[in-house]
């Protein structure tokens, strides 16, 4: 039996973390330092074999940890001598940003933070790794998500907890709440392996703020940041603090894949299942199933519901968009389609998901810059149709699942390429989609549209600094119409998907490391893309109206040999 010791009691979290702890491992636990207070007596005393840190607890506003106390606490824990020190920090050592990509790994260290909130989870487990570093003992730092409970000291337990909860307008960031028993577990899967470094601790599914506060039985009502901060002396019990509002206006999850691949944990409990626990009355467990995540936010009945509406309008009368090639689209199975984004608004992108999702009920998912994923609204938008930031990482995790990946390698500035020179394929940024498809073996499908670029033909542009700054633009565009009467022009578009260049066949994962290799095949994806565009924009006779694929196609693609009649989709797609 183990003799093990928990700092930072008086919180039901660690009275709930005991309990759970007991009837995980055999073990003598003792509660120590009640209430906020320092300790009653020398840790040493009890010379404990463990001693598990809780800094969050006692004391710190939202249950962010002080300093002072957790320095005193842990110079007390080097006077004991245990054989291991477990410091339970917290997820939100991540600041919450648009450009925080999502499910980080703990190879993925906190970027230069400024939120108090981070910074100071931050400091305390730099504090932890230079007081223990050459104290013998084995030193595991644990982030746990969000541990949500009734009468929790933390930001969103109150807020989870309250009747009413102020929310941010147009931000629904997506959450991963933890449930009590499961990070009792997780310390002791860590007790029993005696492993060191640094685990994330997240249930599999996350939940929106919006589903979680409606599980939750608490009434939302969005009120904007600048009238928080302004009024938060009026609204005391009600407001949060500036630096916790960030929280509720972008994600910060992590993956807790490392804890299941090495120690083989896995939590029980959902964030919906967390989330419906904290409400006063019985909650019906389809309603939890179906507030589930997928992991990024991505909501397939939303996507449904513009389907019926907007995008449907959109695609079949207002864009008039004809298509040929959607059989060379994976009706099931992983590949990534590569696409040029014309026109600075994703529009075109959001044509492909709907046509995808419509023809073929897949759900490709779009890498987007960081700039989509900032405004309100617009950030609500991209992530509950399927955009998740670009980065290698979310790129593998929708691939490693048999998903349709969606990249236009220009990036930003391909968007932003002006109208003279609209339908030039420019630098293919790195050339990472290669790399991308390479690694995780999956055929590359190239598509290309013409006609998008002329919803917001680019003719000037005003270098602003100012709103470069807060867009994260690379300038503020002059089109017709925007920005006077942001209104998108009525052109008539045509895309194509190409035949797929199946690298999967042809190269190992290895060839991804190889720079001739990646550069060979990435001039093979831009030649088949320039020719396509080329031949169509000779068979476009008019910007606002007519087909391009009829009677004939480009050659070298015998899917649109003219020979033949179109498939029923190709027939459906022109206007």
């Amino acid at each position: 039996m183990k003799n093990l010791a928990v700092l930072g009691a008086g919180d039901r979290l660690s009275t709930a973390l005991i309990h759970g702890i007991r009837s995980s491992i055999s073990a003598d636990c003792r509660q120590l330092g009640g209430d906020g207070k320092a300790l009653d007596e020398p840790l040493a005393v009890h010379r404990p074999e463990v001693v598990v840190c809780l800094p969050g607890v006692r004391g710190g506003e939202g249950g962010v940890p002080d300093l002072r106390r957790a320095e005193a606490d842990f110079r007390s824990v080097l006077e004991a001598e245990p054989r291991q020190v477990i410091v339970v920090s917290s997820a939100a050592a991540y600041e919450p940003s648009h450009h925080h990509p999502g499910r980080v790994t703990e190879g993925r260290p906190p970027r230069k933070v400024a939120n108090p909130v981070s910074v100071r989870w931050l400091e305390t487990e730099q504090l932890a790794e230079e007081l223990f570093s050459d104290s013998g003992a084995t030193l595991t730092i644990l982030r746990p998500a969000t541990v949500a409970h009734s009468g929790g000291a933390d930001f969103l337990s109150r807020l989870l907890s309250a009747r009413v909860a102020l929310t941010l307008p147009g931000h629904d960031p997506t959450l991963q709440l933890l449930a009590v028993e499961d990070l009792a577990r997780a310390i002791a899967h860590v007790i029993q392996a005696r492993c060191e470094g640094i685990f994330h601790v997240a249930p599999a599914g996350e939940i929106s703020l919006r589903r979680a506060l409606r599980l939750a039985g608490v009434r939302r009502v969005p009120v904007p940041r600048w009238m928080q901060r302004l009024g938060r002396w009026l609204l005391r019990g009600w407001a949060l603090s500036p630096a916790h509002l960030d929280f509720i206006r972008y994600p910060w999850t992590v993956s807790g894949d490392k804890l299941e691949t090495e120690l083989g944990f896995v939590p029980e409990r959902s964030s919906a299942e967390v989330a419906a626990r904290l409400s006063s009355q019985a909650v019906d467990a389809e309603e939890v199933a179906r507030a589930e995540g997928d992991g990024f936010g991505m909501d397939k009945g939303y996507i449904g519901a513009y389907g019926k509406t907007l995008f449907r309008f959109l695609h079949d009368a207002y864009w008039r968009i004809e298509h040929r090639g959607l059989e060379h689209v994976p009706d099931e199975g992983r590949g990534v389609l590569v696409g040029v984004h014309r026109g600075f608004m994703p529009w075109d992108g959001v044509m492909l998901l709907h046509l995808v999702a419509r023809e073929l009920e897949r759900y490709p998912r779009f890498l987007i810059h960081p700039a989509l994923a900032k405004p309100p609204f617009l950030c609500n938008y991209m992530t509950k149709l399927g955009g998740i930031l670009a980065c290698q990482e979310n790129a593998g995790w929708v691939l490693e699942r048999e998903g349709l990946l969606g990249i236009f390698p220009e990036g930003i500035q391909g968007a932003f390429t002006p109208y003279r020179r609209a339908y030039e394929i420019g630098k293919l940024g790195r050339d990472e989609y290669v790399k991308i498809a390479l690694r995780h073996q999956a055929p590359l499908i190239p598509v290309v549209t013409v006609g998008s670029a002329e919803i917001y033909p680019i003719l000037g542009r005003v270098d602003w600094r100012w709103f470069k700054r807060y867009t994260e633009w690379p300038y503020l565009p002059l089109t017709p119409t925007f920005p006077i009467l942001p209104v998108p022009l009525p052109s008539k578009w045509h895309t194509r998907f190409l035949e797929p260049i199946h690298v999967e066949r042809d190269y190992p994962p290895e060839a991804a490391d190889d720079p001739p290799t990646v550069r060979a095949i990435s001039q093979r994806v831009r030649h088949v893309m320039e020719e396509a565009i080329a031949e169509m924009l000779r068979r476009r006779s008019s910007i606002f109206f007519g087909s391009v694929f009829e009677p004939l196609a480009p050659a070298g693609d015998t899917s649109s040999d003219p020979s033949r009649e179109p498939a029923g989709d190709e027939k459906q797609g022109v206007a």
